[in-house]
């Protein structure tokens, strides 16, 4: 090669870094920005006296799980660790550094969705103990399995059934797991004082329609940079994985609108629903199956919901597992269905191995949360005491209420 061609050629190299690290900054500031869209559906939500807590938490959890995958997390997916100069760090433009934050969005995301659950009830700081723990190791395990390929998994099943288990943005790795986590620290905690009147359920109005339709608003947006930008090279970016989201998007809107008989809570949720149903199938379905996938999840989320706040003792405030956990779940399964080519899919995945590899995602994350808020709820316990749950978490934890009436 000639020291001209040598020279466009670098050229050319450094412009693809540039490129592709300028492409994953874009999807991680974007992510990160679905963090406030977690914040304020859960604001909007809760009653007034628990609006300050919920911002407060979700921030706090973000800042939690940076430190705990920074230095164990991160490490535990995906083998890489910072203890190297700058010097190294910023090689190829920074595109590994750049590659961390992304994926660290993602990982604080468990967090954050089960900051929705545990809502109103729980204390401050043994939630950001249990942050610490499940980002730092119960997340990252199952994440390095599925797209690290730690400990051999997706080559024995690669070797076993053809295929491995495909979840390209996270329906499972991500949804699944924090949804299953979150049911795991809603049964800790219990329900909340006053849900149970005279035998029978009441649900507590939400307290702010706007905020809550705001973050559903930011999520959905977000949602793109989520999937399409999962691709982490500029040279990956799918029109497929974009208009499937968009038609799981849409397939979760209506169906919620229907199912959830006009309801502002089952329509704002409902897209949120299909958009984490469609994260694992996303690069391989056709948009006919994607808006099949995120209408079912629509249903899934209305009346799965509306079982648990009438029927049953989980006090799931946001509704977080049959949003996150069971949809994720659906998702990863969807994809083995309608990614097959049989159904207008691009094939490539196998129905066995993506239910064999959600219910090991479920098993993972049940198992670990149980330790992590066994041994919390053990040492400290989890829940604030009747009286502070009483006034509410604003003026219990952080002194101070949401609105000043003076």
């Amino acid at each position: 090669m000639s020291q001209s061609a040598s020279q466009v050629y670098g050229a050319v190299q450094a412009l693809t870094q540039s490129s592709d690290t300028l492409f994953l900054l874009l999807g991680a500031i974007m992510v990160f920005l679905m963090h406030s869209g977690f914040a304020f559906l859960e604001l909007g939500t809760v009653r007034k006296k628990n609006q300050v807590n919920a911002l407060v938490k979700i921030l706090a959890d973000f800042g939690v799980s940076a430190v705990a995958y920074f230095f164990i997390g991160y490490q535990i997916a995906y083998g890489n660790n910072f203890f190297v100069g700058a010097e190294t760090l910023a090689q190829g433009n920074g595109y590994e550094l750049v590659k961390f934050f992304f994926l660290l969005t993602f990982a604080a995301a468990i967090p954050a969705i089960v900051s929705g659950g545990i809502a109103e009830r729980a204390r401050f700081y043994p939630i950001l103990i249990a942050t610490f723990f499940t980002v730092g190791f119960v997340y990252p395990l199952f994440e390095g399995m599925i797209w690290n390929n730690n400990y051999g998994v997706q080559t024995w099943l690669e070797t076993h059934f053809g295929y491995g288990f495909h979840d390209f943005a996270g329906s499972v790795v991500v949804h699944g797991v924090g949804g299953w986590i979150a049911l795991v620290a809603v049964k800790y905690l219990g329900m909340r004082k006053g849900r149970v009147r005279a035998g029978k359920h009441t649900n507590f109005a939400p307290s702010n329609i706007p905020f809550l339709a705001l973050g559903a608003w930011i999520l959905c947006v977000g949602w793109f940079g989520f999937n399409v930008m999962s691709a982490q090279a500029i040279n990956g970016i799918s029109g497929l994985v974009a208009i499937n989201s968009l038609m799981a998007m849409v397939g979760g809107i209506l169906v919620s609108l229907f199912a959830g008989k006009n309801d502002p809570g089952f329509i704002h949720n409902g897209p949120l629903a299909g958009l984490v149903a469609i994260c694992a199938g996303s690069d391989i379905m056709h948009p006919i199956g994607a808006l099949i996938t995120g209408g079912i999840a629509g249903a899934i989320f209305v009346y799965l919901f509306t079982y648990l706040q009438n029927k049953t003792k989980i006090d799931d405030v946001l509704g977080v597992w049959p949003l996150h956990g069971v949809c994720g779940a659906w998702g990863g399964i969807a994809a083995g269905i309608f990614g097959q080519t049989s159904l207008g899919g691009l094939g490539g995945v196998s129905l066995v191995v993506q239910v064999g590899g959600t219910v090991l995602g479920i098993v993972i994350a049940v198992l670990g949360s149980i330790v992590v808020y066994g041994v919390i709820e053990k040492c400290s316990g989890l829940r604030l005491s009747e009286e502070d749950e009483f006034n509410g978490a604003d003026l219990s934890i952080h002194k101070i209420s949401a609105i000043n009436e003076d």
